[in-house]
């Protein structure tokens, strides 16, 4: 094994550390970094809406593959079932090919629910309920490196519910604040967070370190 893949790994590992601790001061309430997992096999608590999602071994790691076909729009669920008080958390890879790009979200609230979407044929994160835009933010991605994905909805009041998202590239500081919010006034619907992605590209989608934290009441 050569130094710069030791040194890849390391920052991989505490990153992923750092997201624990970036996340909340509670324990997580699930997590997944699919070294548990057969290779070739999901995950016995996901929930598979859609896909030919399997664990692969990528440079002595193990993550979740989405295929680059067929070039339609897939997901699961995991963790448990709420309508709000939770964060999910994850980092996503994908490529490009020419002209054409990957789609892929972080999400809660079931399929229906609130996605934190990564667009960059658009160049852009989005907040989508189900598929409908909400709100839009700039967002310079990297074909190629992993961008990690936060997502939570909190109750802000009568009435109202705050949708918060953030993403970065990898090896990149973790931005203090929420880059995109949406203020929701129709009540979520409770459910499980998930993951999805388009392959749009033609070629795979890779996902690990999925999480899911409790919000803490200051956020």
């Amino acid at each position: 094994m050569n130094t710069q893949t030791i040194m890849g790994r390391l920052g991989g590992v505490l990153l992923a550390v750092g997201m624990v601790g970036a996340a909340t001061g509670a324990q997580p309430i699930y997590q997944n970094d699919f070294e548990k997992t057969e290779v070739g096999k999901t995950p016995d608590d996901f929930l598979v809406i859609d896909g030919q999602f399997a664990v692969r071994e990528h440079e002595g790691n193990r993550l979740l593959e989405l295929p680059g076909a067929p070039l339609e729009s897939f997901g699961f669920l995991m963790g448990p079932a709420q309508k709000e008080g939770l964060m999910v958390s994850g980092r996503i890879q994908g490529t490009s090919r020419g002209r054409k790009y990957p789609t892929f979200a972080v999400s809660l609230n079931s399929v229906g629910g609130y996605r934190l979407r990564v667009a960059p044929a658009k160049k852009s994160v989005e907040i989508v309920k189900g598929d409908v835009p909400l709100a839009s933010v700039p967002f310079e991605w990297k074909s190629g490196a992993w961008t990690w994905l936060k997502l939570q909805v909190r109750k802000a009041g009568d009435g109202v519910w705050k949708v918060e998202g953030k993403a970065w590239l990898e090896g990149e500081r973790e931005p203090g604040s929420w880059i995109i919010t949406w203020d929701e006034k129709e009540e979520p619907a409770p459910g499980r967070p998930g993951a999805w992605g388009s392959p749009f590209s033609g070629t795979p989608i890779w996902y690990d370190d999925l999480m899911v934290t409790a919000v803490e009441e200051s956020r």
